[in-house]
């Protein structure tokens, strides 16, 4: 299934069906009097979270979405049926913006959230409403209220309690493949991971919810590369996993590239809490190894974990320190639904 995370959509309620005009006619009775029913209600449209879903690729080939409009008011002071909402399925973590992309109207962060983003119409009152003591067969009723349209903008953010930063090639995928059971694609060129991946880590009888996002380079903010799109998916996060390439040239120049993105991004993504590890250390000789450690912790200004995805070597400590931010397992995890084929230490 192809990974589309933003959708403009264009969405109408229904009308209000029109009051009726009618009047009772029976044999023997001469003045019945009024008896058009109202009409009936247009529908809504409503945006719905549920879960099971990780894209929007349902609102890529069909943009155009209406509610079903109220039934007329018939005689014998029948009311008309009220139209059928028009549901739009959402996965959770989607936030609804206007037209212009940045008046927010909701964020729907849990399964079964849901707003009204357009009232139906109401139906018209029928002749029988407007009867008096003076005006006793009125030929009058009222038109149904016409529906309300808009386009909006829907943007998923995934939800997830850890992410994985750095830059291409960093070992992201390997990590993510050695820690769940996610099978992202992974390669020996830059850019391997197209769009994010999500994957739920099993260990010490807790579980969280890690999530892996195409690398960035310098000038990401600025369109460089695959650019800082994905980075939405990553605020949510509780902490971030930033991993160094330790067969890079300079891990400390690496580190303060990816800071600079999350900066340059902001959205609080600079201020989340951070851990940092120096990975593929099975590719490093002792001194190598030593000389990148010492590069990196006067970039980060702290002591960085030391690991392996390949090997997996130091990968039980980092999941703790993430766990350890993290605090108690997520919702997801308390939910029941575990990840197939999850790794343990």
């Amino acid at each position: 299934m192809k990974f589309l995370d933003e959708a403009k959509v264009y969405i109408r309620s229904g009308d209000g069906g029109n009051g009726c005009v009618a009047f009772r006619r029976e044999k023997f009775i001469e003045f019945g009097g009024p008896s058009g029913g109202d009409g009936g209600k247009g529908g809504d449209v409503i945006a719905v979270a549920v879960e099971g879903l990780n894209t929007l690729i349902d609102y890529r080939y069909q943009q155009h979405f209406k509610a079903k409009s109220g039934v007329g008011g018939m005689g014998k002071d029948r009311h008309g049926a009220n139209g059928a909402d028009m549901v739009l399925k959402v996965p959770v973590g989607t936030q609804i913006y206007e037209e212009d992309g940045e008046t927010l109207l909701a964020d729907l962060d849990k399964a079964g959230d849901s707003i009204v983003l357009a009232k139906g119409g109401n139906g018209g009152f029928g002749n029988a409403r407007f009867k008096t003591s003076t005006n006793r067969a009125p030929r009058n009723a009222n038109p149904g209220q016409p529906g309300e349209e808009r386009t909006i903008r829907l943007r998923m953010k995934l939800i997830a309690d850890a992410g994985v930063v750095g830059l291409p090639n960093a070992g992201k995928s390997t990590f993510l493949a050695a820690v769940s059971a996610a099978r992202p694609k992974i390669a020996d060129y830059p850019f391997t991971t197209l769009h994010p991946q999500l994957g739920v880590v099993e260990i010490d009888d807790q579980s969280f919810v890690l999530a892996d996002i195409p690398g960035l380079i310098e000038g990401a903010h600025e369109g460089a590369g695959l650019g800082d799109r994905f980075l939405g998916h990553i605020e949510r996060c509780r902490v971030l996993l930033h991993l160094v390439d330790g067969t890079g040239e300079h891990a400390g120049e690496a580190y303060k590239t990816v800071r600079a993105e999350l900066d340059a991004y902001g959205e609080g993504l600079a201020d989340k809490p951070e851990i940092v590890a120096l990975n593929k250390a099975d590719a490093l000789t002792p001194e190598e190894l030593k000389r990148q450690v010492a590069r990196l912790k006067r970039a980060s200004k702290k002591t960085p974990l030391v690991i392996s995805a390949a090997t997996r070597q130091g990968v039980p400590e980092a999941l703790r320190a993430l766990l350890k931010v993290i605090g108690k397992a997520p919702s997801s995890a308390r939910s029941g639904k575990k990840a197939e084929a999850a790794w343990q230490p």
